[in-house]
């Protein structure tokens, strides 16, 4: 009888010890899904900051560059669509898509000093660099956050308990546009 008392509270012994390390995994994951929730809404935060100082930027320079107008209406058309984007990965395309127009939009400032001495010009693009430069610092927060994430989902046991939790990987990354690869020629 001894025996079996034994045995018995070595198997419940373990049976405690796998549900305090399920719960424990589930509670990490869901951690790490809120983080990501988290993160991407701080990315979302300086999208958002972005497509706020565009309307500035662009009228600024319309004032100067008149004969630019298809530049002006891609960077405006590029943000309606960063406003009307749902999902996370139409916003990605959508960011995408705006930060080449606003880099164009920049080198055809270059073509006029007298817009590149303008203060309200100079202060804007200034904001809009700052911007860029938060961007990519939470997006490379997001990407950290997800590849966490992933990492938890994909890796034995949590895998066990992140298949009965329904937790899933996500692929859903920041990546570099093809055209990110070639310098942008500037000409004057």
């Amino acid at each position: 009888m001894n025996k079996k008392w034994i045995v018995g509270l070595v198997f419940l012994g373990l049976a405690g010890i796998v549900t305090v390390g399920s719960i424990g995994a589930y509670n990490n994951l869901v951690s790490l899904n809120e983080s990501i929730n988290g993160s991407w809404a701080q990315v979302e935060n300086v999208l958002q900051r972005r497509y706020d100082l565009i309307p500035n930027l662009v009228n600024t320079v319309k004032g100067y560059a008149k004969q630019e107008k298809n530049v002006l209406e891609e960077v405006t058309r590029l943000r309606s669509q960063w406003g009307a984007a749902k999902t996370t990965d139409e916003k990605i395309q959508a960011s995408s898509g705006l930060e080449g127009a606003l880099s164009r939009l920049l080198i055809v400032s270059e073509n006029y000093p007298q817009l590149k001495s303008n203060e309200n010009f100079m202060r804007l693009q200034d904001e809009l660099s700052g911007t860029e430069n938060r961007i990519a610092v939470e997006r490379m927060r997001y990407n950290d956050t997800v590849r966490r994430y992933n990492v938890a989902v994909q890796r034995f046991p949590t895998s066990l308990v992140a298949r009965f939790g329904g937790f899933q990987k996500r692929d859903v990354y920041f990546q570099a546009e093809k055209e990110a690869e070639k310098a942008p020629k500037v000409e004057f």
